[in-house]
């Protein structure tokens, strides 16, 4: 498991490296400007973008070849899976300790940057939730749809994965109603990022055995 999380990090690396320049400059930016909306945009790209970022480089393993040659090797198909979450799962708390760094300094320099303190909150849950939701959904139509397809699936998985989320924040308002309570409003948050955990788990299972069946 090791040297296959160890692959993993070489191959997002110098992808990761540009992104991190780049999303270090915003940061920097935001920082310094007192914008709510620009302030919103980084934390959830720099949540997003690292974790999505991991995923796209499984197309780079089938692309040379790599990808095949890990089946000749002693590890098990559900290794090779599983390496894959838990790759996007570190790459994803890379993004919220980034993203929890940015908003410490703006709230540090100009007081709360947000209407209330608890949005804070939302903003990490949403965040998560849809990086989540998405690696759920791109890791099975990965194996399923062909390797070929790596960039459309995801695209396609991360527009579910918004639209997943804003459904079940849309139902969780419409059940709460419009004046929500603080533990409503937290409670809203940990219902749609348990429902994006269990479904990552739920699809771990799933992309094994669809992994197994694939030939090659």
């Amino acid at each position: 498991m090791k040297g296959l999380l160890t692959n993993n990090f070489y191959a997002v690396r110098s992808s990761a490296k540009v992104f991190s320049v780049f999303m270090l400059a915003l940061g920097a930016f935001v920082t310094v400007v007192v914008s709510q909306q620009l302030l919103l945009f980084c934390m959830l790209l720099g949540i997003n973008g690292f974790s999505i970022n991991a995923i796209a480089t499984m197309g780079k393993d089938y692309t040379s070849k790599w990808g095949k040659y890990k089946l000749t090797s002693p590890v098990k198909r559900a290794d090779i899976v599983k390496s894959y979450f838990i790759s996007q799962l570190i790459w994803l708390l890379a993004g919220i300790v980034f993203s929890g760094f940015v908003m410490s300094a703006s709230w540090l320099l100009h007081g709360c940057p947000f209407d209330r303190s608890i949005d804070a909150l939302l903003v990490f849950s949403t965040g998560i939730s849809i990086s989540l939701f998405a690696g759920a959904i791109f890791f099975p139509l990965f194996y399923l749809g062909g390797e070929e397809r790596n960039g459309a699936f995801l695209v396609i998985s991360l527009l579910f994965a918004i639209g997943i989320v804003m459904g079940i924040t849309t139902a969780v308002n419409f059940v709460f109603g419009s004046h929500m309570t603080t533990w409503q409003i937290i409670s809203g948050a940990m219902i749609v990022f348990v429902c994006s955990l269990l479904t990552f788990a739920l699809s771990y299972s799933l992309t094994v055995i669809v992994f197994k069946k694939k030939e090659y």
